[in-house]
């Protein structure tokens, strides 16, 4: 068995830059995008889903208020509401994972 051949090092490794891979080039996507951009462009292509949020929300500080005013029955309407905007969500964000999965098959 032959002694492995002298390693020559290379440039050294810098945390602070991205690593650098054969063959792949950053700069062919688009530059990075802000919270607001993502957000915006995220809402554009799934509105319900930030609907279904704030619905949820609503039904939440709703059904909290109402419990801590002593409205026993209107806090439990409220909390069966919240767990419907809940489903709401959660399908709202299905439908847009599969929207989005046919739209790049085509």
């Amino acid at each position: 068995m032959a002694a492995p051949g002298p390693v020559t090092p290379g440039a050294p490794f810098e945390p602070s830059q991205p690593p650098v891979i054969e063959g792949f080039s950053p700069s062919v996507y688009s530059p990075p995008e802000s919270f607001k951009e993502k957000f915006l462009r995220k809402t554009r292509e799934n509105p319900m889903v930030p609907v279904g949020c704030l619905g949820t929300a609503a039904a939440l500080t709703y059904g909290l208020y109402c419990f801590h005013r002593g409205q026993s029955h209107r806090s439990q309407l409220m909390m069966r509401t919240r767990i419907a905007a809940q489903g709401f969500t959660v399908a709202a964000i299905l439908l847009g994972l599969a929207a989005s999965a046919m739209k790049s098959r085509s």
